[in-house]
């Protein structure tokens, strides 16, 4: 499904955990997304989570950098979006 206005591809309902913060730019690579995952770092509504999870719109991201942690909400999963765009994807909630 394309989304009418920006052109670019929608998915319906779900996207793994670790390809939607490397695609919200969340975190830069994929992989270290995974680490951060399996290291435990990663909560979705106050679940701890693996890099395999379905993440959906409305869920509440928490993830452990280091001291600080940040904290979002999942807005809409664009399969790709522009750099510009990234933060469409997410509000940030820290």
């Amino acid at each position: 499904m394309y989304n009418k206005t920006k052109r670019t591809k929608v998915m319906e309902e779900k996207m793994r955990i670790d390809k939607f913060l490397k695609v919200s730019r969340i975190i830069k690579r994929r992989t270290v997304a995974n680490e951060a995952c399996d290291a435990g770092r990663v909560l979705v509504n106050d679940r701890v989570v693996k890099a395999s999870y379905d993440v959906k719109v409305n869920d509440i991201i928490q993830i452990q950098f280091g001291q600080r942690t940040v904290k979002v909400q999942v807005l809409n999963l664009n399969e790709t979006v522009k750099k510009e765009n990234a933060t469409e994807m997410y509000k940030d909630l820290s």
